[in-house]
């Protein structure tokens, strides 16, 4: 069954990777303590057997040490004291690398399930925590049963192989008190190492239980409601009308910089009054002419308007000028197959401004040859075409 929020919707969705992002940062991150139980128990147990047969040394030589003072060291408080602290000390030394260890995988445990989570908003004061009615709630839900029923299964699994283990071992207990001290505190050290690494292997079982569990309790509680998702996603992507605001500011600013670019242009190609495509072409820089504007209908006009008020030549070719609009984009150069009309064009233009000066006047090129690939839109491909006008 699906959750439910606050207005009864219900929670199918999976949580985003914002939702689990903010969750972090709250501290709500799944944590398995059976997890972190299991980890401790098993790490002490197999530290203190790699690490207790030299601890137990040092303790008893710890014990003589103490136990073989001076007769007049006794009665001199002071000296007491030193001994009482440098004995302090060397215990406190003994004891450094189990507790490293210890530190280390209570630190490393948690970890393990859910990654490194820091959070001052998870440890600050809340006084819903304190309500005894919340808290009766929380131990009488899914999760609350969840963990007596956790707390029952250790006590029989713990129990149960406790008691195999004394019944393991309860031949070897029995002849103890026939061996020697030395022999049987050793022998007794050894079966209680052994039997705590059991005790402690045997929480396996409940942690591989509970990490599957807390991982599925985690993304149910994160999951969110086809609303919340939507509301996410308009957030962090924006209000539909922003974005088009966004994008038409963007359009006129295109717009606005490749305006400024056509009275630098050497000649606009035009449909006459559907299309414009502004060339420029500078043989010393460009490998190609290159298309520095173009637009239709409205656009098309500012673009002929633009280019009549600053003396630009107009050139009427309707299908080469739609073949360059959907051709070529802005700033690019003109692709190879139009090479050819573009560079009778050009070189008309070139000789008419060079006719200004008293030269010859050039012959408008008859007829401008334009391939199927690059034509599209209604009309004629191939045909004679007019020269420029400045008006």
């Amino acid at each position: 069954m699906a959750q439910e929020n606050e207005d009864g919707q219900e929670k199918t969705e999976q949580a985003t990777p914002k939702r689990l992002e903010e969750a972090r940062k709250k501290g709500q991150v799944p944590r398995s303590r059976e997890l972190t139980t299991m980890a401790m128990l098993l790490v002490a147990a197999i530290a203190l057997a790699l690490m207790g047969g030299s601890m137990v040394e040092q303790v008893g030589q710890l014990m003589h040490d103490g136990l073989v003072i001076e007769r007049a060291k006794v009665f001199d408080s002071n000296a007491v004291l030193a001994a009482l602290v440098s004995a302090a000390g060397d215990a406190a030394l003994l004891m450094v690398p189990f507790l490293l260890v210890m530190v280390i995988t209570a630190f490393a445990a948690p970890v393990a399930l859910g990654g490194w989570a820091f959070s001052a908003e998870a440890m600050a004061f809340k006084p819903e925590k304190i309500n005894p009615l919340k808290g009766m709630k929380r131990l009488f839900n899914v999760r609350g049963l969840v963990e007596v029923v956790k707390a029952l299964a250790k006590f029989l699994l713990v129990g149960a192989v406790g008691a195999g283990l004394l019944w393991y071992y309860l031949p070897e207990l029995m002849l103890l008190g026939r061996e020697n001290v030395d022999a049987g505190l050793v022998h007794t050290g050894s079966i209680l190492s052994h039997s705590f690494i059991v005790l402690s292997a045997s929480l396996l079982l409940i942690a591989a239980i509970d990490v599957p569990f807390q991982l599925w309790d985690h993304a149910k509680n994160m999951r969110m409601t086809r609303q919340e998702v939507r509301d996410e996603h308009k957030n962090t992507e924006g209000k539909p009308e922003v974005k088009a605001r966004i994008r038409q500011l963007q359009r006129e600013l295109a717009q606005r910089r490749m305006m400024e670019e056509i009275p630098r242009a050497d000649v606009v190609i035009t449909n006459p009054s559907h299309y414009a495509v502004a060339l420029k072409y500078d043989p010393q820089k460009m490998a190609a002419p290159v298309v520095v504007a173009k637009g239709v209908e409205l656009v098309a006009s500012q673009i002929r308007t633009v280019a009549v008020a600053n003396k630009v030549p107009l050139y009427e070719a309707p299908p080469l000028a739609r073949a360059l609009y959907y051709s070529t984009e802005i700033d690019h150069e003109v692709p190879a197959g139009l090479y050819l009309a573009v560079a009778q064009i050009l070189a008309y233009i070139f000789q008419l401004k060079a006719s200004a000066s008293g030269g010859p006047i050039p012959v408008r090129p008859d007829k401008l040859e334009v391939s199927d690939e690059f034509f599209q839109g209604p009309g004629t491909r191939t045909g004679p075409e007019r020269g420029p006008s400045t008006d």
